[in-house]
């Protein structure tokens, strides 16, 4: 289990940890561990949470807390370098954690159509996606799949298992909603493809 990191709350200075959801204070989160807590922030909010998190991380190093929500605040800002290697950090000490995975699968893209990103970027994110799948399997983490095997591997006429086909069903089996689409591709970057 994860130790508690005493943090300075990026919203109002207040002593807070990485234990509360939210501020007392200001009601500001705590931590990050999803991107719908960093999409409507603004640049110099998440100069203030990655500032927070670079401090704790001084003392707490391996958190895997902390270097997730460095890596949300680095991927809002399209830092993407940055970005996979706290995913990194935080996958290698928390290796169960499908949310890193999936984040980390987005980044290793580095912003690029799946098309434009090379080869080893694309098996590097579907390494990423497929260890995700294997601790949970949701119907976003299948849909991704799903991209990368139209958007790279079917554009380019290479053969893959599953096709991107099989994934897209196995994404609606499970249960997909049109919102998680959106975001997706709202991180990703790019634009939906056609057939997707």
């Amino acid at each position: 289990m994860e130790n508690v990191v005493e943090l300075t709350c990026p919203g109002c200075g207040a002593r807070v940890s990485t234990g509360q959801k939210t501020c007392q204070y200001c009601h500001a989160p705590i931590v990050i561990s999803t991107f719908n807590s960093v999409a409507s922030m603004s640049s110099m909010d998440l100069n203030k949470y990655a500032r927070t998190y670079r401090q704790g991380l001084k003392d707490h190093p391996g958190s895997p807390v902390l270097n997730k929500s460095l890596a949300m605040c680095y991927l809002k800002l399209k830092m993407h370098k940055q970005a996979a290697a706290a995913f990194a950090q935080a996958i290698e000490e928390d290796f169960d954690d499908a949310e890193s995975l999936f984040y980390a699968a987005i980044t290793a893209l580095q912003g690029k159509k799946a098309f434009l990103a090379g080869r080893q970027a694309v098996d590097q994110s579907e390494e990423y996606i497929n260890a995700a799948l294997m601790i949970e399997p949701k119907g976003i983490y299948y849909y991704f799949l799903a991209y990368l095997k139209y958007d790279f591997f079917a554009r380019k006429h290479f053969r893959t298992t599953p096709t991107y086909n099989e994934a897209l069903a196995n994404a609606q089996s499970t249960g997909l909603a049109e919102n998680d689409i959106a975001q997706l591709y709202t991180i990703l970057g790019v634009d939906r493809p056609g057939t997707l």
